[in-house]
């Protein structure tokens, strides 16, 4: 009787052993589709671009000459890169805190289950993450015209003497810009901060209200230390996401006036592909791309490591 147990127990183990292992070839199964996408569609272009940045090549012929760090040398001391690269760090500085802040108010607002219609409301605020960049930047370039509504208005208002044209106004471009993509991609980080306020409890907020406290109270000692965790995550997405700017800033301005809204993404665009500079210099364009992208990487560890130093403090 004992033996028979004994055998059963073993049968028992034996057959836990091979679920596991079926289970674990499927979890491994699973992750390998995901590494080899990744291989093909980041890591490879990733493989080349460092490759091709110490190369003098057009990317038109089958010859390219070595040359090692000398195309990061030159852009070092070209003034269109770090005028591209300020204006980068510009519009990030602009953008971030408006975007953060016009995102967690409406979110904030929208949480409320009192709210009639909120669903309508979230999704008309996220119909623009959804509508494409390129057809955002051509609806803009008409609407923020010299013939275009937004002028007409200021100017029925009397806030105006003239049309403004914003977009071809070295002055006033870049807030535009910054403008048009605060609405366009306010939708995206409303949703994240969306996702943490329904992580705090509705005992919560009764609490608050039985002790007297109003909305903006709530929101100040309750909700914003509560939600602080992820909006470190949610800031770190933004930054970076910032910093990589592209569609809006092409679509709508391809970097002028003068340079005056050329980013990091754009320039390096114009180097690699464009014909207005001469020869494509796909080599030089490899190395601008990877010295800015080092510097992402290194701000977004720094602010992975400001986030988890103040949850520790916290």
């Amino acid at each position: 009787m004992e033996s028979n147990t004994i055998e059963l127990e073993l049968r028992v183990q034996k057959r836990k052993r091979k679920d596991k292992l079926v289970l674990n070839a499927w979890c491994w199964l699973f992750m390998a589709a995901a590494v080899i996408f990744y291989i093909l569609f980041q890591g490879y272009p990733i493989v080349c671009s460092i490759v091709y940045s110490l190369l003098d090549w057009s990317g038109l012929t089958r010859t390219a000459r070595f040359v090692g760090l000398s195309n990061y040398k030159e852009l070092l001391t070209d003034k269109l890169f770090w005028n591209a690269f300020l204006n980068s760090i510009k519009y990030t500085v602009m953008i971030v805190p408006l975007e953060l802040a016009v995102s967690l108010i409406l979110a904030y607002l929208l949480n409320d289950e009192k709210l009639k219609g909120r669903g309508v409301y979230r999704t008309m605020y996220f119909i623009p993450v959804v509508t494409t960049a390129s057809v955002v930047g051509i609806i803009m370039i008409f609407i923020m015209g010299v013939q275009g509504p937004v002028n007409h208005i200021l100017m029925s208002f009397h806030l105006l003497r003239k049309p403004i044209n914003f977009l071809g106004n070295a002055a006033w471009a870049m807030p535009s810009l910054v403008l048009i993509s605060l609405w366009k991609d306010c939708g995206t980080y409303m949703i994240y901060w969306l996702a943490g306020l329904q992580g705090i409890s509705e005992d919560v907020y009764e609490a608050a209200t039985v002790d007297g406290a109003n909305r903006v109270q709530m929101f100040i000692h309750i909700v914003l230390p509560l939600i602080a965790p992820v909006g470190g995550v949610i800031a770190t997405l933004c930054v970076i996401n910032s910093l990589k700017v592209f569609d809006i800033v092409k679509t709508m301005t391809e970097g002028g006036p003068y340079y005056a809204t050329d980013v990091i993404a754009t320039y390096v665009y114009r180097s690699a592909f464009s014909s207005e500079i001469g020869m494509p210099r796909l080599g030089y364009a490899s190395a601008a791309a990877l010295f800015f992208g080092a510097v992402v990487i290194v701000v977004g560890v720094i602010l992975n490591g400001v986030k988890v130093h103040l949850d520790k403090k916290n």
